[in-house]
């Protein structure tokens, strides 16, 4: 058995350093979001009632400033927790390319800011989905458990991003994400803005990839843990599935025959 050199110890430090991080702050995340941190009740509540009363109808929240800036951070936290682990191939990449190219003496550091770029992104993402989550609300479209009442916009819904998952946007957006290490070499940058920026535009692939998959949390119940890890599970499972192009098809066909039982149950059981 060869020893390992120099070289290759401290880059098996960095891959430590940097997936330990990573796990905290998904560990952080996920914990932020099953106890509904600021919210009227946690995750786990939420959840089982969903279960146990599924046509169970509250009353929304009142929107205020500091509601609006709740529901941003569980938007955003949630992301957090959904996304970074099936970022941190990419993000183990760039701080072991960044070590090899001697970009930098603490790649780990580097990396955090690549994350950062990467995370800012779902940041914008959630201040939109905050914006359509406080109007559908006002609408009467969502309900106090954060789901989608109407059947009809539901099966919408579910229909239009099984479609998405069958076009060429989703497929060139998916390949980007399906090969982190393609992407570095081709889209590389010097220094802390060049992280930042490479983190914002791999996580531009990553939100073209899944925002309509994102916008099924509004059917299954935006603080549904099983809807949540679901969705979450499919995504790391989509991004580690390169040369099988069939799983992204077979899903948006589920998906659109999903929205038709939706539309189907609906009418011949209206409420």
């Amino acid at each position: 058995m060869t020893e390992a050199t120099p070289l290759e110890t401290v880059l098996k430090r960095d891959r430590l350093i940097v997936l330990g991080g990573l796990s905290a702050v998904v560990a952080l995340a996920a914990a932020y979001t099953i106890l509904g941190v600021g919210m009227s009740m946690s995750a786990i509540t939420m959840t089982r009632m969903a279960i146990e009363m599924p046509h169970m109808m509250m009353r929304t929240a009142t929107w205020t400033p500091s509601y609006a800036l709740l529901v941003f951070l569980m938007w955003w936290v949630m992301m957090v927790a959904m996304m970074v682990p099936s970022a941190a191939p990419a993000v183990l990449l760039y701080a072991s390319l960044a070590r090899k190219r001697a970009a930098t003496s603490a790649p780990y550091a580097s990396a955090s800011i690549f994350l950062a770029g990467y995370l800012a992104v779902w940041a914008g993402f959630s201040a939109i989905a905050t914006a359509l989550q406080w109007a559908l609300e006002r609408l009467g479209t969502v309900t106090g458990m954060m789901e989608i009442v109407s059947a009809p916009i539901a099966a919408g819904v579910l229909i239009a991003a099984g479609l998405y998952q069958l076009t060429p946007y989703k497929e060139v957006c998916l390949r980007h994400c399906q090969s982190p290490l393609t992407f570095l070499i081709h889209h590389w940058r010097r220094g802390p803005a060049g992280a930042f920026r490479m983190g914002a535009e791999h996580g531009l692939f990553c939100l073209g990839c899944c925002w309509f998959l994102m916008a099924l949390l509004f059917v299954g119940g935006i603080m549904n843990l099983l809807w949540i890890a679901g969705i979450a599970i499919y995504v790391g499972i989509e991004k580690l599935s390169a040369g099988r192009p069939w799983l992204t098809k077979v899903s948006g066909v589920a998906l659109v025959l999903a929205g038709v039982w939706v539309v189907a149950r609906d009418l011949v059981l209206p409420a």
